[in-house]
């Protein structure tokens, strides 16, 4: 089944936007200073949905059974020392928010979008910043990455993929245009999605979101 709301991409901003559910350690209390957002504009070819329009497909099910669908399972960040494994994953079937594998040295690849091998569309990966257990995610330095810093995208056919960082922003978690970050169209483009910003205590859960957009490089 296929939800196509608002309220369902409330959730899923949620979801996406706290990335765990144990305890964390604050980190990056320091807003990050956006750069690129313009360029990362540009690569969608349509603006951000109405209220009342269709927006991010949030769906429930198994892995597409598109044939051309070539999933990330790598994913290699030389400037901030990053080896990671990428799993395919879509929504929690009883919260609609964005399923991140457990494990914060793991990422997850939104299953419900493109495949490496698109030439159009935006392919979210997206992975923790840290655990009160578990200590520093994958993501933990993803806020270190600049424009013109490079990375690569191993897919299930073996084959390794370079892109180049356009763009480093920082959203507050209701503020974030998923809508552009989640879309099927405009230029071929790589998400990297993890959490930032102050950290609340009492909620448990950062601010913030940090968003990398790299292209084909």
């Amino acid at each position: 089944m296929t939800v196509r709301n608002r309220g369902a991409l409330a959730a899923m901003a949620a979801g996406v936007a706290a990335l765990t559910v144990a305890a964390l350690v604050a980190c990056g209390s320091q807003p990050t200073e956006s750069v690129g957002a313009e360029e990362a504009s540009t690569l969608a070819s349509t603006p951000p949905a109405a209220a009342s329009a269709p927006s991010v497909p949030v769906t429930a099910g198994e892995l597409p059974a598109d044939a051309e669908t070539i999933p990330p399972v790598r994913l290699v960040i030389p400037e901030i020392n990053v080896t990671a494994t990428v799993n395919a994953v879509g929504v929690k079937e009883r919260t609609n928010e964005f399923e991140v594998p457990p494990g914060v040295n793991q990422i997850g690849w939104y299953r419900y979008g493109p495949g490496l091998e698109t030439a159009a569309g935006s392919v979210v990966i997206a992975g923790h910043v840290d655990s009160a257990k578990q200590g520093k995610g994958a993501f933990f330095r993803l806020r270190e990455l600049g424009q013109g810093d490079t990375l690569t995208a191993i897919g299930s056919d073996g084959k390794a993929r370079r892109y180049r960082v356009v763009a480093r922003e920082e959203y507050a978690k209701t503020k974030i245009p998923l809508d552009r970050y989640f879309a099927r169209d405009g230029k071929p483009r790589l998400t990297l999605i993890t959490c930032g910003g102050p950290f609340d205590a009492k909620a448990r859960k950062y601010r913030d979101n940090i968003v990398v957009t790299a292209v084909p490089a």
